[in-house]
């Protein structure tokens, strides 16, 4: 369901195709404000919500953090993640059942990496074994990693890692998770320890290529009605408001 962020996001998307970064930044912050102080219509921000739709608020702050690393600007960065750590903090102790405080300790370890601040891994090993804690013969782990707290958490780390190949999906639902849904435990754990392998590099390679790819969203391949003006490509990414192509997330155009 879509939550209230009176078209911040939007205007990042299309900040991030027009290779602004900090402008970017500061429209996904604002998205992610907008969604912290009324989610949804029908939702208070700190109300129980076995959905967690308050996830896009920490998910458009962590992305925020991204863009002013890739803009070079690491001071921002680390003041976003570090209010990140603590807006999660709280809504994990607020409003969260035990697995969504336990994705919330999981948004926590993002923010630490995106904001270039120690204690990630521990904060990794937190998480999982928070993942682990919480879990029982009743959790349904693919229910549960499908609800849009869960979604949003993984959201960052798709955009960073579609941004290194080509704009393809470079992170799988089993990639992310366990290979055994029947232990809800180690299904939901092992997406802290897959970050904890892998976020800090993600963000690294962004950093260091310059580029955040736009969030992927309706994709055409080999289309006969649009071409990339930048690279040629024929394939398209239809996002927020934006059509972008698919390769290098810059406006594509009709032909």
């Amino acid at each position: 369901m879509h939550t209230n962020d009176n078209g911040h996001y939007a205007a990042a998307v299309a900040a991030l195709a027009d290779r602004r970064y900090e402008a970017a930044g500061d429209a996904y912050t604002r998205a992610g404000w907008s969604v912290l102080a009324d989610p949804r219509d029908d939702l208070e921000p700190f109300a129980p919500d076995d959905r967690g739709s308050i996830g896009d608020g920490p998910r458009h702050l962590l992305t925020a953090a991204l863009c002013y690393r890739v803009a070079d600007c690491p001071a921002r960065a680390t003041r976003r993640a570090t209010a990140g750590i603590a807006l999660v903090g709280d809504l994990g102790a607020t409003m969260a059942t035990p697995l969504q405080a336990a994705c919330f300790d999981e948004f926590a370890a993002d923010f630490r990496v995106a904001g270039g601040l120690e204690g990630a891994t521990d904060a990794y090993a937190a998480a999982a074994d928070a993942y682990r804690a919480a879990a029982d013969e009743t959790t349904d782990p693919q229910t549960v990693g499908a609800t849009p707290l869960f979604l949003a958490a993984a959201a960052p780390a798709k955009q960073l890692a579609r941004t290194l190949e080509d704009g393809e999906i470079a992170i799988e639902w089993e990639d992310l998770h366990g290979a055994d849904p029947s232990d809800p435990g180690d299904f939901l754990a092992a997406r802290a320890e897959y970050k904890r392998q892998r976020f800090a590099s993600l963000v690294d390679g962004c950093v260091d290529k310059g580029i955040l790819a736009a969030p992927r969203g309706t994709t055409e391949y080999a289309t006969d009605h649009h071409a990339c003006p930048a690279c040629g490509s024929r394939d398209v990414n239809w996002v927020a408001n934006s059509t972008l192509c698919l390769r290098c997330s810059r406006p594509t155009e009709p032909q």
